[in-house]
């Protein structure tokens, strides 16, 4: 489906700002000194960082007067660098470089209603253009090529909401030359020279069927044809240089997802690589014939495997002189620079420029340098089971004041907060997390769990997801909280749950269906009602839709009526016992308002407390700073009353954001005070 409830992770982008000096409250065990939530929600100092194609210039993002803009610098002299843009309000979160090396191009939409459009600025002059001047329009872009400098591909839904047209889009000039009129396909790949190849399409029982395509039409039988079991581990990814070669990641056959390349003339397969624990989904390939040099397999963590020897070298190199992680980030065409992002979870993101040919690392960037010596705290992978013997890779962090060893078990048990991913078919990771940080600096252990439905383990593991909204996707979250109890991590009476998106559902779905199991919640973007949330997706979301029903409940039929309102939180409010912090985005377009609304409709009438706080600028999650910070400065400290947590208060943080609580300031701590 590659269309996830909480996109590109709703919580890990959030962007906040400002925030009052640290004040701790009460804390039940000494730990670490308060970390400023500015210091891990702010603005990053940079972030984004890319090369052009060329090589001459470097990009990134950095606030300017405290927005998120796109700046550049000659490759040569980063110290040159200067603002491009002037956006007021709304983060610009990433830009790409045009073919040609001559702009950057990057998307935004209004309030968070995701109708992103698609703007470009030329590095020398400066020169703004609105590149897709079209109102409730969603651009989508489809290719980019390192042969044809002079235009892109991209989708434009302004003719029918529901699917992209293909057009040619020159840069330079903003002209747009429609390719191909879209009827029906969910996407499509193009070769080196921007030739439409291969087109998807949805299939009534939720698998895909994949397109030859000649002048915009299907061309002789179907390259492939997926069912449901298979539609989101297998995909074609990339054509080499040539165009003879098409690159899948492919799981039919297997359980896992592996590396296959396809003869484009013969449709004979060659196995790349596989990986019985986790997917295969992303490779290096050579920008010059596009062939694949190395892929990336991420189970625990993240490591890199190279299939030449050239590779080989540089990626040794790489893990040998810088410590953590790492992701190889954009590559100039000659391919004799990179930019490379390193992960020690215990210190914040570093960017490094790496230059081939010398065997040269150069530090670019820290993306946070406010939080260099910060006590931070490190995150331990673990492999737990779940009552019916599945594996739930999960990520642990702890406080200070646990007193860990060096393994990462608890010399004593600390209050905890689950915290619950979104998409749900997405997944947690290992790396730097600041809300793992922020949690574990208030003295909290923190536990994500990729709970059955995650991607990147195989399609058994997600299709095990399948029809199991609030039950047994919910009781591997039990059984993980059960798993922390029996292991010294907390206690089963200080467990809180949050979460964004999906991890929202699964907080409500927490509190409604298992009401004694935790302390309180947290929900941010959550949907309450099943059938209202597939009734209200996004119109651009018509070719996931069956995968939806196949997945959650089918709201055509009454069997499939029936599972959907017996999983709505909705329908149980009156069963929550323990105390719940909703935040919403009004123009959220994934999940409506009226999915919070309802439940603390619903909970008010039973006299339930509930704190709700709307912010009327924001959608599916919150971007601007202030807002983030906003409803950060609730949470903790509504946290710190269910947990005996610590907190910074509130103070102004509010004041300075467009936060309005409509309903239950009474039942956050600070919160009422903060509003006068």
């Amino acid at each position: 489906m590659k269309r996830y409830l909480l996109s590109a992770a709703v919580l890990a982008t959030m962007l906040p700002a400002h925030a009052q000096s640290p004040s701790p409250a009460a804390a039940p065990a000494a730990d670490a000194p308060l970390i400023e939530r500015a210091k891990i929600f702010g603005n990053p100092s940079k972030t984004g960082g890319r090369l052009s194609p060329d090589g001459k210039w470097l990009s990134w993002m950095a606030p300017r007067d405290g927005v998120l803009n796109v700046w550049v610098a000659p490759a040569a002299d980063p110290s040159k660098a200067r603002a491009l843009t002037e956006e007021k309000t709304r983060p610009i979160r990433t830009a790409i470089w045009s073919p040609d090396s001559k702009q950057l191009l990057y998307i935004q939409d209004k309030g968070g209603d995701e109708n992103f459009l698609l703007y470009g600025v030329d590095v020398v002059s400066g020169k703004q253009t609105s590149l897709t001047p079209f109102e409730k329009t969603r651009v989508r872009p489809i290719a980019y090529s390192n042969k044809v400098k002079d235009r892109v591909l991209i989708g434009l839904n302004n003719r029918d909401a529901r699917w992209h047209d293909v057009y040619s889009l020159e840069p330079a000039t903003g002209k747009l030359t429609l390719l191909l009129q879209n009827d029906g396909y969910a996407g499509f790949i193009a070769d080196e020279q921007l030739n439409l190849r291969v087109a998807e399409k949805a299939r009534a029982d939720g698998g895909t069927t994949y397109f030859r395509l000649k002048d915009g039409k299907p061309d002789g039988e179907p390259l492939a044809d997926v069912g449901l079991e298979d539609a989101q581990t297998t995909a074609p990814l990339t054509f080499t240089a040539d165009g003879k070669t098409l690159y899948w990641t492919d799981s039919r056959g297997r359980d896992t997802s592996a590396l296959v390349a396809q003869e484009v003339a013969t449709g004979k397969t060659t196995l790349v690589a596989q990986d019985a624990r986790a997917d295969i989904s992303s490779a290096l390939y050579d920008p010059k014939t596009g062939a694949a040099q190395a892929y990336s397999v991420d189970y625990l963590k993240q490591d890199y495997v190279a299939l030449t020897p050239a590779l080989k070298a540089d990626l040794d190199f790489l893990k040998k002189h810088i410590k953590g992680q790492f992701t190889v980030g954009s590559r100039t065409e000659s391919d004799d620079q990179w930019l490379v992002s390193a992960d020690s979870v215990t210190a914040p993101p570093a960017t490094w420029l790496y230059e081939r040919n010398t065997k040269r690392l150069t530090q670019l960037y820290v993306s946070r340098p406010e939080l260099e010596g910060a006590a931070l705290a490190q995150m331990y992978p673990h492999e737990i089971k779940s009552r019916d013997g599945l594996t739930l890779v999960s990520y642990l962090t702890l406080p200070k004041s646990a007193n860990a060893d060096a393994a990462g078990k608890p010399g004593k048990p600390a209050p905890m907060v689950l915290l619950v991913h979104g998409g749900p078919w997405g997944r947690d990771g290992y790396g730097y997390n600041g809300y793992h940080q922020w949690l574990a600096n208030r003295g909290y252990a923190v536990l994500s769990v990729n709970f059955r439905g995650s991607t990147g383990f195989g399609k058994r593991f997600i299709s095990a997801g399948d029809l199991q909204w609030g039950r047994k996707m919910q009781d591997d979250l039990v059984d993980a909280v059960d798993w922390a109890v029996q292991r010294g991590v907390t206690t089963a009476d200080k467990v809180a749950i949050m979460g964004g998106s999906y991890g929202g559902y699964a907080t409500l779905a927490g509190l409604a269906f298992t009401p004694t199991t935790f302390a309180c919640g947290v929900d941010i973007v959550g949907p309450s009602n099943l059938f209202t949330l597939l009734k209200t997706i996004p119109p651009y979301w018509e070719a996931g839709k069956q995968q939806f029903y196949k997945r959650m409940g089918d709201p055509t039929t009454e069997e499939g009526q029936a599972l959907l309102k017996e999983r709505s939180p909705l329908n149980f409010a009156a069963n929550i016992q323990r105390p719940l912090l909703i935040g919403q985005g009004a123009n959220d377009p994934r999940v409506n308002i009226a999915e919070s609304d309802q439940i603390v409709e619903a909970m008010a009438a039973k006299h339930i407390p509930v704190t709700y706080v709307v912010f009327p600028d924001e959608g599916h999650g919150f971007a601007r700073p202030v807002n983030n910070i906003a409803f950060n400065a609730v949470a903790e400290n509504f946290l710190a009353k269910c947990l005996n947590g610590r907190a910074e208060p509130i103070g102004k943080a509010l004041k300075t954001s467009t936060a309005q609580v409509k309903h239950g300031a009474e039942f956050a701590p600070g919160l009422q005070d903060a509003l006068e």
